[in-house]
């Protein structure tokens, strides 16, 4: 009999643990873990460049200067205060990129009406990829100027970015002629110019994974004080 009321005593607390447990679930039935801050340390060393590899910390996208499908300049001060993403694509591309392009549109759609949340696609062959190529390229794919820019530029300068930036290419270069990268990654930039995360942008359950990601992420700098 001792031992029956012993059982029972060690199960009633079990039970409001587990009561309890089950309250703060059907609660908060989505929250996630605050989206971890990536620098060149969290990335293989074949995607960071030399140099790059040195910053322990704080790592933040570098300022970039591109023209977009209107022949507009495209710099670090068009995303101020914004969450975006941004791949490395080709007009010319018969694999992976329209892939990517329909799943950047898709992403477009989905945060149509979020101010907040804006999208960057930079040509790997910028000799090629002139305005009235991308003006067209946007057409076919549905990008709106307000939301998507799709751009060209320095050569050097757009695969500096990719490989000291956005750590997007496993290719070594200097950007020159002879010198080409191809990547199906999207990367996440927060509103503090941080990465956020990488994602293979031709896999539908990466692209569920970061709408949840920048949904996350936009909640969280919403309501989060300014300091």
């Amino acid at each position: 009999m001792k031992m029956s009321t012993t059982l029972k005593a060690v199960k009633i607390p079990f039970l409001i643990v587990i009561i309890g447990i089950l309250m703060v679930v059907s609660i908060f039935p989505n929250q996630k873990a605050e989206l971890p801050v990536f620098g060149p340390k969290d990335f293989h060393p074949d995607l960071v460049d030399s140099e790059t590899q040195q910053v322990a910390s704080h790592h933040t996208v570098s300022d970039f200067n591109l023209t977009n499908q209107n022949g507009e300049l495209i710099t670090q001060s068009t995303y101020d205060n914004k969450i975006y993403v941004t791949d490395f694509f080709f007009t010319r591309c018969p694999s992976i990129c329209p892939i990517m392009s329909n799943n950047m549109g898709k992403l477009q759609k989905e945060f149509i009406n979020n101010d907040d949340v804006m999208f960057l696609s930079m040509s790997v062959t910028p000799e090629m990829d002139s305005v009235p190529i991308l003006k067209e390229y946007a057409r076919k794919n549905g990008v709106l100027d307000s939301k998507w820019n799709v751009t060209t530029g320095d050569k050097k300068h757009i695969y500096d970015l990719a490989r000291k930036s956005f750590f997007a290419a496993l290719d070594y270069g200097d950007g020159g002629l002879q010198d080409f990268i191809h990547t199906p990654n999207f990367v996440l930039v927060d509103k503090k110019r941080q990465i956020r995360g990488v994602y293979n942008g031709t896999d539908p359950d990466e692209i569920q994974r970061l709408i949840e990601d920048v949904r996350l992420l936009t909640h969280r700098f919403n309501n989060t004080p300014s300091p």
